[in-house]
């Protein structure tokens, strides 16, 4: 059996071969449109402004922003008081709706174009705690040319460094201090934007992946047709037995 999983991440493509016996399995990594997400030049509503994106009736987005507010910003906000955020993404659930009651938290729902909400912000943050796949959120941001926070699971399957393309934080206290980190280091914030943005352009533009994705299908094909009994390959083949 072969598969062909585009847009999921080499540990997902173990999953499948370890556990449900795919024998052949390539990993098409997800692509973004790096034209369409770039830098926009954009100057900060403030310079404490963050940003959330993604579909807010996923289980593992509201829990991530959830998470956020009620135990990573309380901390940020000890240190820098006027930080703001921004939620941004289609069906808020109840939840995620009434986080909008506490000052200085938006939540837009769906919005005409996220790239707006980028540019006006000085970081995105990821602080998932479960779910699979990889983060096409962090590589529109990275693209966008915004300094990205994450957890470990949110930035999983991304050849990414901590440090060099983005901060990673799995608690809320590190999360925290990532943030204002963020916030209070411009010169910081410049370098892995400017890092990310080359990251993503190298290597995962939608031409990188496409042409990935035509490699996998061609090898995928070619494997096929070795293993294919030869009285299956057609006409030619079935006369050729005859």
């Amino acid at each position: 059996m072969s598969w062909i999983a585009s847009g999921y991440s080499p540990e997902d493509a173990a999953v499948f071969r370890d556990r449900y016996g795919v024998e052949r399995v390539s990993s098409v990594p997800t692509g973004v449109d790096t034209e369409f997400f770039r830098p926009s030049g954009a100057v900060s509503r403030a310079p404490a402004s963050i940003v959330f994106t993604g579909s807010m009736d996923w289980m593992p987005n509201e829990d991530a922003v959830l998470f956020f507010c009620r135990e990573v910003l309380p901390r940020v906000r000890q240190s820098e008081p006027d930080v703001t955020l921004s939620i941004v993404g289609r069906a808020p659930t109840p939840a995620v709706k009434r986080l909008a009651q506490e000052a200085g938290i938006e939540v837009t729902g769906t919005v005409d174009d996220v790239r707006a909400y980028l540019g006006q912000a000085c970081a995105t943050i990821v602080p998932l705690r479960v779910g699979g796949g990889t983060r096409l959120k962090i590589f529109e941001a990275m693209a966008a040319g915004k300094a990205v926070i994450s957890t470990t699971i949110g930035a999983e399957g991304l050849p990414t460094e901590s440090g060099r393309h983005l901060l990673i934080a799995d608690d809320a206290e590190a999360f925290a201090a990532a943030v204002v980190r963020i916030v209070r280091e411009p010169e910081l914030r410049r370098r892995l934007e400017r890092e990310a943005r080359t990251l993503v352009t190298r290597h995962y533009d939608w031409s990188v992946a496409a042409g990935q994705l035509e490699r996998s299908l061609i090898d995928a094909a070619v494997a096929h047709a070795a293993t294919e009994p030869a009285f299956t390959r057609g006409p030619a083949a079935a006369r050729t037995l005859s």
